[in-house]
């Protein structure tokens, strides 16, 4: 088990930006604001100040403009590592994305690498304002030629992120902000995955497991909050999903088949989600070993509220250990 002190996701990212920039001149970054201030977050704090403005550019408030920048550096062989302040703010750089940056690659036969990383910081419980507490991962998820990232853990984040900087594809990595200043998360299994782009079971169960509950991301800590609380009770086994596309449905489907039961988590809205996929695969692999319906816990489709109102919208410990309960009885 890891400690429940650790450095925080912001800390973890900058540590690995430092790294990535000392040994390859060829990664640079570009984003709003991200030189002197150092990011919204303050994630990119410091590297402008070492490694000089024509590696850390500050662009103009267009999101379109940063990311077609960026791919225009990857296609004449650079490393670009480009962030979005907000991911309420991507919309604007869709086409970019998708419609480029996706397809770029096999436009080329697969011939060109395209070393591209877009940056986003995601999700809620930060009492921010409207577009500053989406979940927008499935959008991505649901378009080829992009791998989405979606860490629970700083440690694991800094790897998840060198890992994405040499795929040689675009990737988009999402960075929970809950976790950017969080230095206590609950202990977890450190035991590596199968493969870089691979689940994790971060929380094994015992001989007979009773459930098995997925997710990634800031909900993944209270998952294991409410595994612990229900100790003694429900024995509880953990998958940290780590990247939503692809998705590595094998140790889903694995753990399943010790517990027999699925619980998958996650803030995004439920419809179309990343749960919806997860809970198709598994029941197309694993039917036979199902004790019970799988279960989603996301929230219903409907607009992220204002902060005032943000609580009735996600869910905290106290539903996840009512969900896992109902699941099974």
């Amino acid at each position: 088990m890891t400690s429940t002190r650790t450095a925080s996701l912001a800390d973890s990212l900058n540590g690995a930006l430092h790294r990535l920039m000392d040994d390859d001149s060829s990664v640079v970054l570009i984003g709003q604001d991200i030189g002197a201030l150092g990011g919204v977050f303050r994630v990119t704090r410091g590297l402008q100040e070492r490694f000089g403005r024509n590696r850390v550019r500050d662009a103009v408030l267009a999101e379109s403009s940063i990311v077609g920048q960026a791919i225009g550096m990857a296609m004449s062989g650079l490393k670009p590592i480009c962030e979005i302040q907000f991911e309420g703010f991507v919309y604007p750089a869709m086409n970019q994305i998708v419609t480029q940056a996706a397809r770029i690659p096999a436009r080329w036969n697969d011939d060109m690498a395209l070393h591209l990383v877009i940056r986003i910081p995601v999700g809620g419980g930060i009492r921010a304002v409207e577009h500053h507490s989406e979940s927008n991962e499935a959008l991505f998820a649901h378009s080829p030629g992009l791998r989405v990232a979606y860490p629970s853990h700083p440690d694991d984040a800094a790897d998840m992120l060198a890992y994405a900087v040499d795929l040689g594809t675009p990737v988009v990595f999402f960075e929970p902000k809950r976790l950017y200043w969080n230095r206590r998360l609950q202990p977890r299994e450190v035991a590596p995955a199968d493969s870089p782009d691979g689940a994790r079971v971060v929380r094994r169960g015992g001989s007979n497991p009773d459930i098995t509950v997925a997710g990634y991301g800031a909900m993944l800590d209270d998952v294991l909050r409410a595994a612990q609380a229900l100790d003694g009770s429900i024995d509880v086994e953990v998958v940290d999903l780590r990247w939503i596309a692809p998705m590595d449905t094998d140790t889903v489907a694995e753990s399943v088949a010790r517990t027999g039961r699925l619980l998958v988590v996650h803030e995004a809205v439920e419809f179309c989600g990343v749960g919806a996929e997860l809970v198709a695969a598994v029941t197309e692999r694993a039917w036979d070993a199902l004790r019970a319906p799988p279960r989603r816990l996301a929230p219903q489709r409907r607009t992220y509220p204002p902060a005032h109102f943000e609580k009735d919208y996600l869910f905290d410990v106290t539903d996840i250990v009512s969900a896992i309960e109902e699941t099974c009885r």
